[in-house]
């Protein structure tokens, strides 16, 4: 941690704060008054910072006792009940001042900008057959009931059903507060270690199901040239009523340099549609970029911080022991039945904690 004597973090905060400040006096410029969307940027801006801000004034007071406190014990002067008094307020004082510095240091590290952002969750059945299709749509019930515990909204943006009740795909546009800070880490294979019905001999089957998760971008986050599209209509199938196969109202879309298809039919509207699909390729494409980034970076040095490869299985569902495995940080959990009801605070906590301690470790080796 770049904090030895506490200097450099105290430097740092002291930026901070007068950034803060100079925030606050920002939001009084008339220039600023009369540009709303610069004003709510700043409020925004400067709201961020309230916390690290408090904590700052907090920190320095700690630190203030604690020189008071050892100034008594080293005074020969000093009353020997005032100095065993002081002992033990500065042994207090101290842990006081670590906790909080731990704190401060995590709220210094830089943030992700994308965690604001809408999140597009794409669920496919991997290997498996039907098995996998059937596990794919309880994870779609675990994460819109997840959804649902968090006061999100989840909206149905693309569904590909199989005979039998699974799911072949299916894509969620998930809105909501910081709904991409918490998702993001649920990138990957997930296996599920169960009987299936059809199974007599009670043999157990491992299948598996991937999860990409896909920050939502903006127009101004992604360029798309029309003329690199290529558009296509054409009639829906499955459930929708009468007009589903008469009428030309999905949508494929297609780009032509990086030969992305993205397919939409859940609307009756071909407009909805091809709306959805556009919302849909903008934050592939942004993945793309993203990715593309990430592995410049990983040239130029020997470990990322908080990235993993989608093809590592992340997390095992065993329904014979009703427990549930997390790869990455050997978390494991007897409660099954709750996580796919949507219970997965835990483990999205322990993820992030596990991230963040990760990106501590590289601000102390960075010289």
């Amino acid at each position: 941690m770049p904090t030895a004597n506490g200097q450099t973090l105290i430097q740092m905060l002291e930026a901070m704060s007068q950034k803060y400040q100079a925030l606050g006096e920002s939001l009084g410029d008339p220039k600023v008054l009369t540009d709303t969307q610069r004003y709510r940027q700043i409020a925004k801006d400067r709201s961020e910072l309230a916390e690290m801000v408090d904590g700052y004034q907090e920190y320095l007071k700690l630190l203030g006792d604690i020189r008071s406190s050892e100034e008594i014990l080293r005074d020969p002067r000093s009353d020997p009940e005032l100095k065993q008094l002081a002992s033990g307020e500065l042994k207090t004082l101290q842990e006081k001042s670590e906790r909080l510095e731990d704190r401060l240091v995590v709220m210094l590290l830089p943030r992700d900008p994308r965690d604001e952002k809408n999140t597009f969750l794409e669920i496919r059945a991997g290997t498996g057959g039907e098995e996998a299709a059937l596990f794919a749509g309880e994870l779609v019930r675990m994460y819109t009931r997840y959804a649902e515990r968090r006061g999100w909204r989840v909206e149905m943006m693309s569904l590909s059903p199989t005979g039998i009740g699974g799911l072949k795909e299916a894509i969620l546009l998930v809105e909501g507060k910081r709904a991409y800070n918490r998702l993001k880490h649920e990138s990957g294979v997930h296996r599920v270690q169960r009987v299936p019905a059809t199974e007599a001999s009670g043999r157990i089957h491992t299948s598996t199901v991937t999860v990409a998760v896909l920050p939502e971008a903006e127009e101004i986050d992604v360029t798309i040239d029309p003329k690199e599209l290529r558009i296509d209509t054409f009639c829906a199938s499955g459930p929708g009523g009468q007009g589903v196969n008469t009428t030309y109202s999905a949508i494929r879309i297609t780009h032509l340099p990086t030969k992305l298809v993205v397919s939409c039919q859940d609307e009756r509207s071909q407009l909805k549609n091809k709306a959805k699909a556009m919302r849909i390729l903008r934050s592939r494409l942004l993945d793309i970029e993203k990715t593309r980034q990430e592995t410049e970076i990983a040239k130029t040095r020997k470990a990322q911080v908080g990235t993993g490869e989608r093809s590592e299985k992340i997390r095992t569902y065993n329904f014979p022991q009703n427990r549930v495995t997390d790869h990455r940080i050997a978390l494991t959990l007897h409660r099954l039945d709750q996580i796919l009801d949507g219970a997965i605070d835990e483990i999205i906590d322990r993820l992030m904690a596990s991230d963040q301690t990760e990106k501590l470790k590289a601000v102390a080796t960075t010289p």
